[in-house]
């Protein structure tokens, strides 16, 4: 806590000692656009005809921020993930979870995963500390599409069941997150099942018809996280030229405070980020961006493998000595979008990237043996994205390509130190490329004043070739070549229920593809309690089909979402034990065996009382039949989806002074026992307790007080009654009593 008051001191005496320009309040006044993403990704974009009035101007002259008024109001923000063009998300034909920076501040987000812990239909599991994994409508790890600034963070290394790779990217550097679930194989290609993420990085800040500079800190400090956060940025821009913005994070994560079980070792890890983005405008209609973005995070242990985690509700514990894992992720792009009215197109994007991610493990074996093992990834790609507004309709079209090289290795020592020599490969398979190509056109067409209808399709191509690859029955080296193509379309349909426009009602049908990708096909590595993943050489791409109906409400005080939806599932890539033995772990192999559905029922509101107070709240249930090989013996079994979300919703109220400088928000959380298991779920007793994860009730108060135009502060306690919890699926408890303060000072 000291840091944070020492942090905010220095903040203050830096902004008296400043003397920058602050914008004017009458610019502000006429410029700044509510509710509008501020990206360059995104701000650029042109609306659709019915939001075009009030969607920004290519060319930026003030700060903008997302969804300025409360953050728990639902459908009057502008979002762009849905359709690829900017339009409210009232208008869209889809549910989406917009997550402003304003939000992100408020609720002390301590990591990209855990922003999601108030979205219906929405499980966070944590198998620790620094590796989340939200799970969307049943799906993770690589059924979720996370895209930063338009560019994929999705590679071919990417696992089934939950990964880490989300917390590769810094919270801190975001002017917010758009979630769209289901539904974004037609718009943004392979593994866009679950639900497709948009995280939109910060940029510049702009004032009419000058030069500006000046920057902020952010700190925020968590007791029973036993952490702390500081952020800091500067910018310097001229309107109409030029904007630059470069940022760093510095994170230092203790070991969790935990009720029932106290302080849970080696829980904490370090992290830095740094980021930067510089735009040039060329003329009135053409922007130009360079970003750079970097995390680094350092000895994130997973706990739960090893005999220092603790059991809670007859969990088991590990018996490895250590399990650590460091990674590292590196993003660059230049993009050059803007106006061109020409036959073709009405306004593009065009983006280039690099992406590397290097990741390394060290394990140490209850006997003493150690190894190291891990891999590195490049990949470069690019998009290209033209929108043309035509009398009929209006078209979105383009294409994309992304190509990864990996190189993996796996190094293997004695418990004195020895060296027992390098295996073939890694946890996945060593000199192997990926190639995901595809194009996409979509069509959104007013049939009448009060119907929409969206058209879509998307043809991808993969390729894959890996070479070095174990064969785990022979020892032997082999190599893995396949390529896939596929064809998936989409179709969305709004109605206008009445005449003033409060309420609509949408419904859906839209196909989804998965390519398999390199984890699928090479990973040798273990998985679950006391399981080990092995390569297969043949798997076929995995087919959905996503229905859906719902209305949205926008009449006056209340607003709000409700929506059912039901994905076909055909050929889902599932994991099957072979009765061997394999590294001391029993073996399970993969196929193409999951046929089934996944089925649910989401509610969001917002009901403002008066001016100064809302209540808001959500719901969601979930259900699931898949088929699957439960054991070695060749017998199909209808069971749930690993995981699958328990019953859960919430409640809150917010109250705002009249001047918005102060307000104060309480919420409770409720989650039901999550008791529906697979087999899978059963045999992964180091996670997930005996008869499953016991349910629990979560209170939150949260508030703010803006005390200057400068200085905003924020405080809150989490898990107010100290109660013993994890999301089910999760490898450790979360912490008891959790109090947050934050502090912003811009300058």
């Amino acid at each position: 806590m000291k840091k944070l008051f020492i942090l905010l001191l220095l903040g203050l005496g830096v902004s008296s000692a400043q003397d920058t320009p602050e914008p004017p309040a009458s610019s502000l006044e006429t410029t700044v656009v509510t509710s509008t993403p501020s990206n360059s990704y995104i701000e650029s974009k042109p609306a659709r005809p019915e939001v075009r009035e009030s969607a920004p101007s290519h060319r930026p002259t003030a700060p903008l921020v997302l969804n300025d008024d409360s953050p728990n109001r639902i459908v009057d923000d502008l979002v762009i993930t849905p359709s690829r063009v900017v339009e409210s998300n009232y208008a869209s034909p889809f549910i989406v979870d917009s997550i402003s920076e304003t939000a992100l501040m408020e609720r002390g987000v301590r990591s990209v995963p855990e922003a999601f812990e108030q979205t219906p239909g929405v499980l966070v599991q944590k198998t620790a500390h620094g590796q989340g994994s939200p799970i969307i409508r049943g799906f993770t790890g690589y059924h979720n599409l996370f895209l930063i600034d338009g560019v994929r963070l999705n590679n071919s290394v990417f696992r089934s069941g939950p990964n880490q790779y989300w917390n590769t990217v810094d919270s801190q550097g975001l002017a917010g997150i758009e979630l769209v679930k289901s539904q974004g194989s037609v718009l943004y290609g392979s593994d866009a099942i679950g639900g497709t993420v948009q995280a939109m990085t910060r940029r510049p800040t702009y004032i009419e018809d000058g030069s500006y500079s000046g920057g902020r800190t952010f700190s925020r400090y968590a007791s029973g996280e036993n952490s702390f956060i500081q952020r800091g940025e500067y910018t310097i821009s001229e309107d109409g030229k030029y904007g630059l913005i470069i940022g760093g994070t510095y994170k230092d994560f203790g070991n969790i405070k935990a009720a029932d079980l106290g302080t849970l070792p080696y829980t904490g890890y370090g992290e830095w980020d740094m980021d930067a983005k510089l735009e040039l405008f060329l003329d009135d209609d053409t922007r130009l961006t360079f970003f750079h973005q970097q995390v680094h995070i350092d000895d994130a242990w997973r706990v739960h493998k090893t005999k220092y985690a603790q059991s809670w509700a007859g969990t088991t514990i590990g018996d490895e000595n250590a399990r650590t894992l460091d990674q590292s992720r590196l993003l660059s792009y230049a993009q050059i979008d803007g106006e061109a009215l020409n036959p073709w197109f009405d306004h593009y994007s065009i983006n280039l990237s690099h992406q590397q991610q290097d990741e390394e493990r060290y394990r140490e074996r209850a006997n003493g043996r150690f190894d190291y093992q891990g891999f590195t990834v490049d990949t470069v790609g690019g998009f290209a994205q033209f929108d043309k507004y035509l009398d009929f309709t209006d078209l979105t079209y383009g294409a994309s390509y992304y190509h990864d090289r990996i190189n993996s290795f796996n190094r293997d020592y004695n418990p004195d130190g020895s060296y027992r020599g390098d295996k073939i490969q890694g946890p996945v398979g060593d000199d192997g490329t990926y190639h995901l190509a595809s194009v996409l056109i979509n069509s959104s067409t007013e049939i009448n004043d009060r119907t929409r209808l969206d058209l879509g399709g998307r043809y991808t191509y993969a390729a894959i070739d890996i070479g070095s690859v174990e064969d785990t029955a022979t020892g032997n080296e082999i190599s893995i070549e396949n390529e896939w193509s596929n064809f998936v379309g989409s179709g969305r349909i709004s109605y206008r229920l009445d005449e003033m426009d409060r309420l609509r009602a949408f419904g859906a049908v839209s196909q989804g593809f998965r390519a398999p990708n390199l984890s699928d096909l090479s990973r040798l590595d273990s998985n679950r309690s006391t399981e080990i993943e092995t390569p297969v050489p043949n798997l076929d791409p995995e087919k959905f089909i996503t229905y859906e109906i719902g209305l949205k409400a926008n009449a006056g005080a209340v607003s709000g979402t409700l929506s059912y939806f039901y994905t076909d599932v055909e050929d889902l890539i599932l994991r099957t034990p072979t009765g061997r033995v394999v590294d001391g772990l029993d073996e399970v192999t993969k196929l193409n065996s999951g046929n089934g559905h996944v089925q649910g029922v989401e509610l969001t509101f917002n009901y403002e009382l008066h001016d100064q107070l809302d209540f808001f709240g959500g719901f969601a249930y979930q259900d699931s039949r898949v088929t699957t090989y439960p054991t070695s013996a060749p017998v199909l079994k209808e069971e749930v989806l690993s995981r699958i979300l328990p019953t859960n919703g919430y409640l809150g109220a917010r109250w705002e002074s009249t001047d918005e400088r102060l307000w104060i928000e309480g919420i409770t959380r409720i989650v039901d026992r999550a008791d529906r298991l697979s087999t899978s779920d059963i045999r992964d007793t180091q996670r997930i307790p005996p008869g499953g994860t016991p349910g629990y009730n979560l209170w939150t108060l949260r508030s703010g007080w803006h005390t200057t135009d400068r200085i905003t502060l924020n405080t809150a306690v989490e898990n107010i009654f100290d109660e013993a919890y994890r999301a089910h699926g999760s490898g450790q408890n979360e912490p008891g009593v959790n109090l947050i303060l934050g502090a912003e000072v811009k300058f």
